[in-house]
C-alpha cells in the first residue's frame, strides 16, 4: 500500500492524467557467471558457461518443457537506451538485439498503474502495441507452447530495471496449433528471475516444498489479512521490531512456510526511497533474517512497490537492489511481489483472494496456481477483443469500463520471482494441511 495520502482518482473525475512515477533506473547488466545452482534447471552434467555477457549461449541444456528468456540492458545503433534478448527451449531459440522497438518502455510498466494516472484502458492498450512489436518473441513463445502445450514453463530474467509487463504481454493465437492467444501470464506458467548478488546463484534453485506455519507483520491498517490465515498456525506481529527478531530466532522447532508483510510501501529514484512498514530497503539488508536461510520459506510482500527495483549506482555498485532481490538472497524459496501500487481496495481484495488460493493449494506449484487466477480475472473482464474506452458517447468518463480494466491489470501486477515448481503447505494446530475456503 502507498505511503501517500489517498488522494481522488483523476480518471474517475475526468481531471488530468498525471503518472506518479520516479525517474526509471538505468543500471548496466552486472557481469557474472552463472553457477552450479543452475543446474536443477539444467540437464544432468551439463554447467553453463553463463549468461551475464554478450557471447554467452545456454543452447539446449534446460530441461525437457523449460523455457529461459535472458533480457538485459543495450544500447542501438542510434544511441538510444533499449534491451535485448535471448531465449531457449531445447533446440527453439530467439535472439533480438536493441532496436527502435525495444527501448526503454515506461509507459507500459504496470508501475503507472494509479488512480491518479493514466486511463488503464490505455496502459493496456500501450501493452498491447509494445507486444506487438515483438514478433519474434511472440512466435518463439507460440513454437515452444506447440511443442510442450500446457507442460511449458517460462523463466524470465530480465536485469533491465525497465519493469517491462511481461504477465501481460500480448500473445496471438496460432490457428495452425489450435493455440488460442491471450495474456502471457495466464496461459501458461511464468516465473520471474533477477541476479541475486550473493556469489551463489544463478538460475532459481529447485526447493520443492515450502512447509510450516506462517510468520506475519501486519500494519494496523491492514489487519483484515489475518483472517485468511485462520485455518493454519500463525504468528502475527503488530510491530516491526518484534517481527524481524521472530524472523532472526531459529530456536522454535515449527518450520515456517510463509513470511508474510502487509503494510505500506514507497519507492523512487534511489535505494535509500525503497521502503516496507516505513523501514528501509538497507534496514532489511542488515537482519540475518536466519529462519529464510534455515527453512526456505515462501515470501509474500503485499506492499505498495514491492516488486520494483532500482539502480544502485549511488552507493558505488553496478546492481539493480529491490525487495526481491534481498528477500531471494536471504534465503527465501520465492517472493509473490507487487508491480506497483495496492492501496486500491480492489487491489487488497484481490492480494488476499490470491494468497487464499496460494495456501489453499498445497498440491500446485505456486506459479501454476498465480496463472490460474490471472486466467480467471481475465475471465471475468471478458474478452480483450473489446476495451472500453476512455469516453462515453456523452464525452463523460466511462468510470465503470475503467474499473473493470484496472481490476484485471492488478491481478497480472502480481509477480512471481522463484522456481517453477515451488509448493506451500501451511500446517494446522493438529499438524495436518488445511485447504483455505472460498473468497
Amino acid at each position: 500500500m502507498s505511503g501517500e495520502p489517498q488522494r481522488g482518482p483523476r480518471w474517475l473525475t475526468g481531471a488530468g492524467n498525471v503518472i506518479r512515477r520516479a525517474p526509471l533506473p538505468r543500471p548496466k547488466t552486472a557481469i557474472r557467471p552463472d553457477l552450479p545452482s543452475m543446474l536443477h534447471l539444467l540437464r544432468p552434467q551439463e554447467a553453463p558457461t553463463g549468461t551475464g555477457s554478450a557471447g554467452v549461449r545456454l543452447d539446449e541444456r534446460l530441461e525437457e518443457g523449460y523455457a529461459l528468456l535472458r533480457v538485459i540492458r543495450a544500447v542501438g545503433v542510434d544511441g538510444r537506451d533499449g534491451y535485448r534478448f535471448q531465449g531457449w527451449c531445447g533446440d527453439l531459440t530467439v535472439t533480438c538485439a536493441a532496436g527502435p522497438t525495444r527501448l526503454t518502455a515506461p509507459a507500459v510498466g504496470l508501475g503507472n498503474l494509479t488512480q491518479r494516472g493514466e486511463y488503464p484502458s490505455e496502459i493496456l492498450r500501450g501493452i498491447q502495441h509494445w507486444s506487438g512489436n515483438q514478433g519474434e518473441l511472440a512466435d518463439w513463445i507460440n513454437r515452444a507452447r506447440a511443442r510442450h502445450g500446457t507442460a511449458l514453463r517460462l523463466i524470465v530474467w530480465d536485469d533491465t530495471g525497465y519493469e517491462l509487463p511481461w504477465e501481460a504481454f500480448w500473445v496471438p493465437a496460432d490457428r495452425g496449433h489450435s493455440l488460442p492467444g491471450g495474456l502471457l501470464g495466464a496461459l501458461l506458467v511464468l516465473t520471474r528471475w533477477t541476479t541475486v548478488h550473493d556469489g551463489s546463484q544463478g538460475l532459481p534453485r529447485a526447493t520443492g516444498e515450502c512447509h510450516g506455519s506462517v510468520l506475519a507483520y501486519l500494519h494496523r491498517d491492514m489487519t483484515d489479512d489475518s483472517h485468511v490465515f485462520t485455518p493454519y498456525i500463525h504468528r502475527t506481529h503488530p510491530e516491526m521490531t518484534s517481527f524481524l527478531r521472530a524472523l532472526d530466532a531459529t530456536e522454535q522447532e515449527d518450520p515456517t512456510g510463509l513470511v508474510y508483510l502487509g503494510c505500506h510501501g514507497t519507492y523512487g529514484d534511489t535505494v535509500m526511497r525503497l521502503t516496507l512498514a516505513e523501514r528501509t530497503w538497507a534496514e532489511y539488508n542488515s537482519q540475518a533474517m536466519q529462519v529464510l536461510d534455515r527453512d526456505r520459506s515462501l515470501v509474500c510482500l503485499n506492499a505498495c512497490h514491492s516488486g520494483r527495483f532500482v539502480d544502485n549506482r549511488g552507493q558505488g555498485e553496478n546492481a539493480l537492489r529491490g525487495f526481491a532481490e534481498l528477500f531471494l538472497r536471504k534465503g527465501a524459496s520465492g517472493c509473490i511481489v507487487t508491480a506497483g501500487e495496492v492501496g486500491n481496495q480492489e487491489a487488497r481484495l484481490l492480494i488476499r483472494r490470491l494468497v487464499r488460493e496460494v495456501t489453499g493449494s498445497p498440491d500446485s506449484p505456486v506459479p501454476e496456481t498465480l496463472r490460474a487466477f490471472r486466467a480467471g480475472a481475465l475471465q471475468d473482464f471478458g474478452t480483450l477483443a473489446e476495451i472500453p474506452t476512455t469516453r462515453n458517447d456523452d464525452g463523460q468518463v466511462d468510470k465503470v469500463g475503467q474499473k473493470r480494466v484496472m481490476r484485471l491489470l492488478y491481478a497480472f501486477a502480481f509477480q512471481y520471482y522463484g522456481h517453477p515448481l515451488t509448493t506451500l503447505r501451511l500446517i494446522t494446530e493438529k499438524g495436518h494441511s488445511a485447504w483455505g475456503g472460498s473468497p
